[in-house]
């Protein structure tokens, strides 16, 4: 089953396209990184989704059901962290228990002890780091099957964006749950997401398991004056140069090099910088959509 299903999805704004021809599935029981520069089409995605706009063009179905129809099984948590400044954390978590059928207030009450959050402190006195934790936590007390963060991490400090992540990571580990999690930022990513989704220029560029992803790539490196050969017999996705060093980020596994070249894996953020410095290079197979 998939938890997101994108079929040529497009938005337009007037003259401007913020997304445009997308095809995505996203698998089920999944953490997975929606990564892209500002303006990328990311947040466009996440609200398609969840039925606060309308496509322009193609669809969007959510857990098997047309977008806005699993609301009940979907919980959002924006940027800005819409929580109400004037009331205390405890008038909060009522307020989410009046809103949502679901709602697990055993879950909510023990998250916010843990947290060693005051239930007596209004929202607006809280640090940074804190309300988004209560935000989390009114999200994850929803008991969500699909969870849908837009840089959910945006101006907190190192230590907070730790502490946050550590505590969605637990809550995954519980429930089973999928989470699209979008971020700029993908050294926030690299050691929680499974699964990876690139949009760049309002289009999905990359798509697949990150596992499978890294293995499939190779970032090589050696003279320059050698280079278009290299390049010319395998995959390239990004090359670099100077004078007399060159380095390519390239799909697969090369085939003999001269020796004075060098091969090696590559990390999740090269990957992902390689490919959106070079947004015509989409190498990668678009998704086969699985039935929900």
């Amino acid at each position: 089953m998939t938890a997101l299903t994108a079929t040529g999805l497009g938005k337009r704004y007037r003259r401007s396209w913020a997304l445009r021809d997308c095809s995505l599935a996203v698998p089920a029981g999944r953490v997975v990184a929606l990564v892209g520069p500002n303006g990328a089409g990311k947040t466009t995605l996440l609200h398609l989704a969840v039925g606060l706009l309308r496509p322009t063009t193609g669809s969007v179905s959510v857990l098997g059901m047309p977008a806005g129809e699993a609301l009940s099984r979907v919980a959002v948590l924006a940027q800005d962290k819409p929580l109400y400044d004037g009331f205390t954390v405890a008038e909060m978590l009522r307020f989410g228990r009046r809103l949502n059928p679901r709602w697990d207030h055993e879950l909510a009450a023990k998250r916010i002890e843990e947290l060693k959050i005051p239930l007596n402190r209004k929202v607006g006195k809280l640090s940074g780091g804190q309300q988004t934790q209560v935000a989390l936590t009114v999200v994850l007390a929803k008991r969500p099957e699909l969870l849908l963060l837009d840089e959910p991490l945006a101006n907190l400090d190192p230590l907070a964006r730790h502490d946050v992540m550590r505590g969605l990571m637990s809550a995954v580990a519980d429930t089973g749950m999928t989470v699209l999690l979008s971020s700029h930022v993908v050294s926030d990513l690299e050691n929680t997401c499974d699964y990876l989704v690139v949009l760049n220029g309002g289009r999905v560029q990359v798509s697949g398991d990150i596992e499978e992803l890294l293995a499939g790539h190779r970032l090589l490196t050696g003279p320059a004056d050698l280079a278009d050969g290299v390049a010319a017999r395998l995959t390239t996705v990004d090359d670099t140069r100077t004078d007399r060093q060159a380095t390519m980020l390239i799909r697969g596994e090369p085939d003999a090099l001269d020796p004075r070249w060098t091969a090696r894996g590559v990390g999740l953020e090269e990957l992902v910088l390689a490919y959106l410095r070079r947004p015509d290079s989409s190498t990668l197979p678009r998704p086969a959509l699985a039935s929900a």
